[in-house]
């Protein structure tokens, strides 16, 4: 490693220090000394349009990790499980009271794996911060779009409420306003019929999984009016609110592993997981998960893969692990108190908090390099928990404001974690497509999904380089930390972003922002 490279990791933490100073012997093989001991255990028995190509060059191989995760449970609660009977019964209420004014959602999910049926009781403590009263709610429910989602009852106070379903817009009329600053408590018991799953989407079973993504009915932003927008087919559409979740899970038969958003706790014959300041939840089943874990940051990492894969899952935990240590120098601390890797049947990626998805195509072309797609899109997903997780956007008006993001995170993996290997990310993951277009496209304007991919993601990346050249490092990573610290568990928006950046530096970016963006910022 050269002096200058010496000289800007000067500038990060004193963790990070150490282990590029380790590496520094090395790095001409893009190899690193070995320091963490593995941790193995098997059970008993629309995708974020990443681009990708395929890769043929010399391996590179990464070390496999090694540290033990520690849990401190909970004492268990006693609370009466749902039933795949619908009975219009009392339905359970919060295990715990809410512990800010962000919305709390509580579920107990029973999953018939093998018949593809689901179960939930939810209850929704959500506090009217507005501004404005309220006449009704508005929620998401996603299952709706590819039908067998049912509905039992929903209920105020025991009493039922009023609603229409249009779609995946689900509206819940109150008997009286909400004012600004008061909290409603509504409680509803629903079903699923779990659809098969397509290559497009995690949601869905396969024959080694169930996924459940977006599952839940979800109360959706307001400002100046509900922030629904349609579904596309580029893209995410969803904007959402960040939010504490309390999950408890439990499975009818078999040896099931769940992966999921949050770290376990035992209750009863529960299993709760629990995530905070998180914009959803996420979680996959399978009777034939293998997974590897170690702890970054204080966070449980873990990797989920399918018999066969261990090579691979051991090198997508130990990418994920280095971005962590890396990002949380210029970025943030780590969002959440858990990270899940899950292999999936897709055409690339799909994050979610605490979660992430990534396509078993990659683990199946994964040569030991960390010139990869598994490697390369695996961090993007992770760079996810802080660009849509930690600090939300509009990913359907403003999509590159996380992708874009996520894209250029990768990049400084590359150049801080393997900068032998820097060149090649720009060649292989932006300059090979020719990026062109306005960065700030919507998922709705895009005539392909190319024309998509080149102008939201990678021309995304060459502004954020453009930008990060212009600034100077100091004040651009000042500017990210100072970035996630105001918009952490809220939403920004492009001239936020701009606003922050301009505090952040004396440059003038403004012939930046006219080359790569048509909005007046």
């Amino acid at each position: 490693m050269t002096c200058n490279i010496m000289k800007i990791l000067l500038r990060f933490n004193f963790l990070v220090l150490l282990f590029f100073l380790a590496s520094c012997a090395s790095l001409q093989g893009e190899t690193i000394p070995p320091t963490l001991a593995l941790v193995t255990q098997a059970s008993s028995v629309l995708p974020t349009p990443t681009p990708f190509q395929p890769v043929t060059h010399t391996p590179t191989p990464l070390e496999s990790p090694t540290l033990i995760p520690t849990f401190t449970p909970e004492p268990p609660t006693n609370t009466p499980p749902p039933t795949f009977a619908f009975t219009s019964t009392p339905l359970p209420s919060p295990t715990s009271p809410p512990t800010s004014s962000r919305t709390q959602y509580t579920l107990f999910a029973l999953l018939d794996y093998y018949g593809h049926q689901l179960a939930v009781d939810e209850t929704i403590r959500y506090t009217n911060q507005t501004g404005v009263p309220l006449n009704e709610l508005v929620m998401a429910v996603e299952p709706n779009h590819r039908g067998g989602f049912t509905l039992e009852n929903i209920l105020l106070d025991s009493v039922a409420l009023n609603y229409d379903m249009n779609g995946h817009k689900f509206t819940v009329y109150l008997p009286q306003s909400l004012a600004p600053g008061s909290q409603v408590t509504i409680v509803m018991r629903f079903r699923i019929s779990i659809p098969q799953k397509v290559k497009e989407h995690p949601y869905g079973y396969d024959s080694l999984q169930t996924n459940l993504t977006d599952w839940f009915p979800l109360i959706v932003p307001f400002s100046n009016g509900w922030i629904l927008h349609d579904d596309y087919y580029l893209g995410e559409h969803l904007v959402q609110d960040s939010a504490d979740f309390e999950v408890n899970l439990r499975a009818t038969e078999g040896s099931i592993t769940f992966a999921t958003s949050g770290v376990s706790e035992p209750n009863n014959e529960w299993t709760r997981y629990r995530i905070f300041g998180a914009r959803t939840f996420a979680l996959s089943a399978s009777d034939q998960f293998q997974f590897v874990d170690t702890t970054a940051s204080g966070a449980q990492i873990r990797s989920y893969y399918f018999p066969g894969y261990e090579t691979q899952g051991l090198a997508i935990l130990n990418a994920a692990i280095r971005a962590i240590g890396l990002w949380e120098t210029q970025f943030a601390p780590f969002p959440y108190g858990s990270l899940s890797i899950v292999q999936s049947n897709l055409n690339d990626g799909q994050e979610y908090d605490g979660l992430v998805f990534i396509a078993t195509k990659f683990y199946n072309e994964y040569d030991g390099s960390a010139r990869s797609n598994l490697v390369a899109i695996g961090v993007h997903e992770v760079a996810h928990q802080w660009w849509y997780g930690l600090v939300g956007n509009d990913p359907a008006m403003e999509p590159w404001l996380d992708e874009a993001m996520s894209v250029y995170s990768e990049a400084l993996f590359y150049k801080y974690v393997y900068p032998n290997s820097y060149d090649w990310w720009w060649n292989f993951r932006v300059n090979y497509f020719g990026p062109s277009g306005y960065v700030d496209t919507t998922i709705y304007e895009a005539p392909t999904f190319r024309a998509y991919v080149n102008s939201t993601y990678l021309n995304g990346a060459n502004f954020m380089e453009a930008l990060n050249i212009r600034m100077g490092d100091d004040a651009f990573f000042a500017f990210l930390r100072d970035y996630a610290s105001r918009y952490g568990h809220g939403r920004a928006t492009a001239y936020d972003f701009f606003a922050v950046a301009r505090q952040n530096t004396t440059a003038d970016i403004s012939d930046l922002i006219r080359a790569y963006f048509r909005g007046g910022y």
